[in-house]
């Protein structure tokens, strides 16, 4: 009963509701392309350059390709890379930052110093270059944005790791013998959680953008493969000639998506907040 109650105030938050029916939409869409979708992504539906009608509700692009259906298909390949980078990104950051926020010493200055130079360089910048070094690729591209966003991770954890190691019911448990590994993942680690939603929420709305820009410049995926960034790369072309729909729909896409993302990180902050007070 308590759990349904706390689910019901935390959808009751508007920003949450509001980004989960956002990204929810595109999760769906993801899933039931196939059902969704009236034609191939990758096969021509029809004449070019036919704008928006009933037939085809977002037009065709220059090779008659339907981009309501190359939006639908899309929409995987961007969950799935943002799904892997955030993943990694998390699992590796929140590790490395429970390890040097609870050993503390040389580890820990080291760790530190490696991912201070990470987070100095340029974000955006650095997938690139990841990008190019390892290859075009979707899972080469979750590799490269997961590096980027691993000391975000780091240092959100290590700085509350070190705020909670103090504490009496810390010093207690290490007196009393328990492995140092059980008192990081039971007596710590539930504390950092509710940050790490936050974070979580907001690298993925920042890593929809990194991604967008990694296949716009054709680093993530190969043609015919539908990809938003690589449309929006390839309709820039037909802009000026009058044909907007093939860049305005991939276009409106990815910030679309994007903001879902951000308003349920605003939300959940907004909810922690309220709950410390």
């Amino acid at each position: 009963m308590m759990r349904a109650q706390s689910i019901f105030t935390i959808l009751k938050n508007k920003y949450i509701s509001t980004g989960l029916i956002i990204v929810l939409v595109f999760v769906f869409m993801a899933i039931l392309a196939d059902i969704i979708s009236l034609y191939s992504p990758v096969d021509p539906a029809g004449p070019p350059l036919q704008p928006p009608s009933r037939d085809y509700f977002m037009g065709t692009d220059n090779l008659g390709r339907d981009v309501f259906s190359r939006i639908v298909y899309g929409s995987r390949i961007m969950l799935m890379i943002v799904a892997i980078a955030v993943a990694m990104s998390g699992a590796i950051g929140t590790m490395l930052g429970l390890i040097s926020g609870y050993l503390g010493g040389l580890l820990d200055r080291v760790l530190s110093f490696i991912m201070d130079s990470i987070y100095a360089f340029p974000s955006l910048i650095l997938a690139i270059s990841l990008s190019v070094a390892l290859g075009a690729s979707p899972i080469n591209a979750a590799i490269a944005i997961a590096v980027v966003y691993v000391p975000t991770y780091f240092r959100m954890v290590r700085g509350q790791v070190l705020s909670i190691k103090n504490e009496t019911y810390i010093e207690m448990a290490k007196a009393l013998g328990l492995p140092s590994i059980r008192i990081v993942l039971k007596h710590i680690l539930p504390h950092v959680t509710r940050t790490l939603m936050v974070v979580f929420s907001m690298n993925s709305a920042d890593a929809i953008l990194t991604e967008a820009a990694l296949s716009f410049m054709g680093l993530t995926v190969q043609p015919p493969t539908p990809d938003w960034g690589f449309d929006l790369y390839k309709g820039r072309g037909f802009i000026l000639l009058g044909y907007w729909w093939i860049m305005l729909f991939p276009g409106l896409s990815i910030p679309l998506l994007a903001v879902g993302f951000a308003l349920i990180s605003e939300g959940v902050s907004t909810l922690i907040t309220a709950r410390k007070r």
